[in-house]
C-alpha cells in the first residue's frame, strides 16, 4: 500500500549529484562493525524520560492507526516518549533525511520506503537493526521471511520492516459472469488476462468499458520481472555480496510485459488513465473496468466501492508470463535508527519501540486498521486478524501468494543506490511504449542512461 500522496522519484539529472553530496556528508558507507548497539541497560540508567523523534509518511487512516499504536506504547513505558512527525510522502521524507544528515539534525528513527534501502545503508548514518538483534539474541523467526529478506543484505537485517504491501490482480466478478467467464477462476498468466480482457471489452461487444486498466507505475514492471524470476539489476539484484552495477529491466520478460500491455491499449481492450494511481483506482471502482493491477493496501477501498456500486470484487495472484515458483516483491517501508548525534538511551528507546511495532498483536492491529500485510507470522493467528480476514477473505489471496513465493535474489528485489531514479526512468519508458514507442527501445534507452547514474553513485561510496 502506498501512502495516499504517492511521491514521484527525483529527476535523473538531480540523482547522482544529490546522492554523492549526501553520502559525502555522511562519511560514506557504514557497516555493523562501525555502528554497534548500545549497552542493553542504558535506558534504565538514563535520567528522566527519553524522547524518540520519529519521522514517518503515514497520513489519513494509516496515520490515525499509527498514532493509536504510539499512544499505546507511550502509556506502557514511563521512561520513553515517542513523538511522531509526519514528513510528507516517501520521496519527501528521504529527501528531508538527506538534508538532516548534512545538518546533523536527523530524527531518532525514520520510516524509509523500500527502494531507499541501499542509500540508507551507504549513508553510514544508521545503526543496523542486526546489531540489536545480535546483542539481544532477538528471535526473528516470527518475521515473514520474504519481508525480512527484502531488507537484508548478505544475511544482515539493516532495518525493521513495518508497513508491507504486495501486488495483486483485482477483477470484477460481476462483469466476468456477464462476459461468460468463470468469476471464481481469476486469470493466472498475462495471456489469460489478455484473453479475458478481450471478452470483457466493449470494443469486442463485452460488458466492460475496458477489459483492463492500470496506472502507469514503475513498481508494476519491477513486480512482473520478479514474478517471472528475472533480475531488475545485476549482478544478482545486488544481493550476493557485490554491489549492483547495472540495471537490466530491458530483459526479455520485461519487454514481453510492456508489449502485452501496449498491444491491449492499441486494440482498445485496455484503457490508459495515465500515471495517477487515483485515476486508475477510480476507473476500476466505477464498475466499468474488468481488471486492474494494484497493491493489497487498496483492498479496503476497492471492497467499499464494490459494495456501493453493486458488483462483486475478486482478487487473484499477480499475473506472470508462465507458471513458476517465483513471485512478486514486497513493497512499503521499514524503520531505521539514526546513529550520529543521538544518545545511547535514545537509540535503545527507538529499538524498544521498533520491537513493539513488530509484535504479533501490534501487527494485527496495524493490519486490520490499514490493510498493510503483517510482518509478523503470528499476527495472522491473532483473533482480531482472523475475524478481519473472515470478513475480507480476498486478503487470503495475498497471504497465499506470499507463502508460495520462494525467497531468491529475484523476489528480494533490486538493491541499488539510485533505485528511486530507476523506478522513475522505467516509468517513463513504460509510458513511452504505451503512447506508441517501441518497448525494447524505450526500456534499453532508460537502462543505458541509468548506467551513468549508477556508476556515479557507486563511485561516490567506494
Amino acid at each position: 500500500m502506498r501512502n495516499t500522496t504517492r511521491g514521484r522519484s527525483l529527476p535523473l539529472a538531480a540523482g547522482a549529484a544529490a546522492l554523492a553530496l549526501a553520502l559525502s556528508a555522511c562519511g560514506g558507507s557504514g557497516t555493523s562493525g562501525e555502528n554497534g548497539a548500545p549497552a542493553a541497560d542504558v535506558l534504565e540508567n538514563a535520567d528522566g524520560v527519553t524522547e524518540v523523534n520519529f519521522w514517518h509518511s503515514m497520513d489519513g487512516t494509516n496515520g490515525e492507526t499509527l498514532d493509536g499504536l504510539i499512544k499505546e506504547f507511550n502509556d506502557a513505558n514511563d521512561k520513553i516518549e515517542v513523538k511522531s512527525v509526519y514528513q510528507g510522502d516517501y520521496d519527501t521524507t528521504i529527501t528531508k533525511y538527506k538534508a538532516a544528515v548534512q545538518s546533523d539534525s536527523t530524527p531518532s528513527m525514520v520510516q524509509i520506503y523500500d527502494i531507499g534501502t541501499q542509500f540508507m545503508i551507504d549513508s553510514g548514518a544508521v545503526v543496523p537493526t542486526q546489531a540489536f538483534i545480535d546483542r539481544d539474541e532477538y528471535d526473528v523467526s516470527d518475521l515473514q521471511p520474504n519481508i525480512a529478506g527484502y531488507y537484508s543484505i548478505d544475511d544482515e537485517l539493516w532495518s525493521m520492516p513495518f508497513n508491507t504491501s504486495m501486488p495483486v490482480l483485482y477483477y470484477n466478478k460481476t462483469l466476468f459472469e456477464a462476459a461468460g467467464l468463470d468469476p471464481e477462476t481469476p486469470p493466472l498468466t498475462l495471456a489469460d488476462v489478455g484473453t479475458a480482457a478481450g471478452k470483457l471489452s466493449k470494443v469486442n461487444g463485452g460488458p466492460a468499458e475496458f477489459g483492463f486498466n492500470a496506472a502507469i507505475y514503475g513498481w508494476l514492471l519491477e513486480q512482473e520481472i520478479a514474478t517471472n524470476g528475472g533480475l531488475y539489476c545485476g549482478p544478482d539484484n545486488g544481493r550476493a555480496g557485490e554491489r549492483a552495477g547495472e540495471f537490466t529491466f530491458n530483459n526479455d520478460g520485461a519487454v514481453e510485459f510492456v508489449d502485452w500491455w501496449k498491444d491491449m491499449v492499441a486494440t482498445g481492450v485496455a484503457g490508459n488513465t495515465g500515471r495517477a494511481t487515483a485515476d486508475a483506482q477510480n476507473a476500476f471502482k466505477s464498475g466499468t473496468i474488468g481488471m486492474t493491477l494494484e497493491s493489497t493496501g487498496a483492498l479496503g477501498g476497492m471492497q467499499k466501492a464494490a459494495d456501493e456500486q453493486g458488483f462483486e470484487l475478486g482478487v487473484g495472484f499477480y499475473p506472470r508470463i508462465e507458471e513458476n515458483e517465483s513471485g512478486p516483491i514486497i513493497g512499503g517501508a521499514s524503520l531505521w535508527i539514526s546513529e550520529e548525534g543521538h544518545s545511547d538511551a535514545e537509540k535503545e528507546a527507538s529499538w524498544q519501540f521498533m520491537k513493539f511495532l513488530a509484535e504479533p498483536a501490534t501487527q494485527a492491529t496495524w493490519h486490520t486498521g490499514t490493510g498493510y500485510f503483517p510482518i509478523s507470522v503470528g499476527a495472522l493467528d491473532e483473533p482480531k486478524d482472523v475475524a478481519w480476514r473472515e470478513q475480507y477473505p480476498q486478503f487470503d489471496v495475498a497471504v497465499q501468494q506470499l507463502a508460495d513465493t520462494k525467497l531468491t535474489p529475484a523476489t528480494q528485489g533490486c538493491s541499488a543506490g539510485p533505485m528511486p531514479q530507476a523506478r522513475k526512468a522505467a516509468e517513463d519508458a513504460l509510458e513511452g511504449a504505451l503512447l506508441g514507442g517501441d518497448s525494447e527501445t524505450e526500456l534499453t534507452e532508460a537502462v543505458t542512461e541509468l548506467k551513468r547514474e549508477i556508476d556515479s553513485y557507486n563511485g561516490s561510496v567506494q
